[in-house]
């Protein structure tokens, strides 16, 4: 019996090669050689995904941008906002003394008035009865008390000659008395008829404009208990205060003399200006927030300010004026990937930094800061100069948006 093994073979580029030997020879040879071609494969793989990742890098590198603001000069102003009230320096309030009912008025709003002169008129018919009254009864008791007068001299001549008891005379002395006292208390009555009849007369007391008028014809007003309110009377409305409600936070800081400005709802572009002329220490408390009255004098010159007005202010607490100075977001600002474009390191030491454009890489600037206005930080210290470009924001990646704006510079 007799057997027969067929020769291994690979087929190369169309050949046929014989190879001697076993089978299992021939399926070494073949494991080899795919063994060579997997490590050759993931050799290519690795370098393909080296090769992505580098261009990848670069792209993402070359994609950020950098919004950027100048440095200038110019004010630094700290502030605090208030809302307050417009109103008039002095204002009177006219009442009345009497009661009665009102017979004409002659002021109306915004009447300009003189001191002395008559607004209302209640009537005086009452009042002119009574003081007709006590003016009979006291020429009844004029009357009377001359006649004891004369009485009286005669009386004492008498008794100097004995021809009547001296007792006589004393006692007609003793009624001229009564009499004197009884003419002086009509007197008195005349008189208060007079001041009461008077009263009747509404009258303002300055020079001003009628700001309010609580009264009309025909109305019957009482002063037994409180005296009514008639009239306002603004002494000069070219000379108007706002009274603001200034938070506790901020009162320590504001001072008479102080700089202000503010805006009212009815020239809204306008802004108005004025000075801090007392600060009081009278506490306002509402639902537990405590609040202060700041007075502010207006110069209402040209009469745009109307008393009522509610004024949005901004009281100056400090000020700085052509001072360095960057956006508080230059501050708050801190690239991503420092280290891969070489900037500095943070400083320290509680010292701030603001990071400068230079040659199209962010370069950190240790700054030492003085006020904020909440807009601007004023630069004590720092390599800086007005015209460097300090970095606000930054954007990446390949999207098309717009990068934010940066603040304009407030001169």
């Amino acid at each position: 019996m007799s057997v027969s093994f067929d020769a291994p073979h690979v087929e190369t580029r169309g050949k046929v090669l014989q190879f001697p030997g076993s089978a299992a020879a021939a399926r070494k040879l073949k494991s080899g050689l795919r063994k060579y071609w997997t490590v050759g494969a993931l050799i290519i793989v690795a370098l393909l995904i080296s090769i992505g990742a580098v261009f990848w890098f670069l792209g993402t590198k070359s994609s950020v941008q950098y919004v950027t603001a100048q440095v200038t000069r110019g004010t630094v102003a700290r502030t605090s906002t208030a809302t307050g009230t417009v109103n008039p320096v002095l204002t009177i309030i006219v009442g009345t003394y009497v009661s009665g009912v009102i017979q004409n008025i002659y002021c109306d709003y915004n009447t300009h008035v003189r001191a002395g002169q008559v607004c209302a008129k209640i009537d005086p018919r009452p009042y002119q009865a009574i003081l007709d009254q006590y003016s009979g009864q006291l020429g009844r008791d004029q009357a009377i008390l001359d006649k004891d007068r004369k009485n009286l001299t005669r009386y004492q001549q008498l008794a100097q000659q004995n021809s009547i008891a001296r007792q006589q005379a004393e006692d007609q002395a003793y009624v001229v008395n009564q009499d004197e006292g009884t003419v002086k208390l009509d007197q008195g009555l005349v008189g208060s008829a007079t001041l009461n009849l008077g009263y009747t007369n509404i009258v303002s007391p300055v020079d001003g404009t009628v700001v309010s008028r609580n009264v009309t014809g025909g109305q019957t007003v009482a002063a037994s208990f409180q005296t009514p309110t008639l009239f306002l009377i603004a002494t000069d409305l070219k000379q108007m205060e706002v009274d603001t409600n200034t938070s506790e936070g901020d009162i320590g800081g504001i001072k008479t003399g102080d700089k202000v400005t503010f805006t009212v709802d009815a020239y809204p572009q306008r802004v108005f200006e004025g000075v801090v002329t007392q600060v009081r220490q009278s506490p306002n408390t509402v639902q537990n927030v405590v609040t202060y009255d700041v007075v502010v004098g207006v110069n209402n010159s040209d009469l745009a300010l109307v008393p009522g007005m509610t004024a949005s202010t901004e009281i100056v607490i400090d000020q700085r004026d052509n001072v360095l100075r960057v956006p508080d977001q230059a501050l708050r600002y801190s690239p991503g990937g420092l280290a891969a474009t070489g900037g500095a390191s943070a400083p320290t030491g509680g010292q701030q930094r603001v990071f400068v454009l230079r040659e199209d890489r962010p370069v950190a600037v240790p700054v030492t800061t003085g006020l904020d206005d909440g807009n601007f930080t004023e630069i004590v210290k720092g390599d800086l100069h007005p015209g460097d470009r300090v970095i606000t924001a930054e954007t990446s990646g390949t999207g098309g948006g717009q990068p934010p704006a940066a603040p304009a510079p407030r001169l």
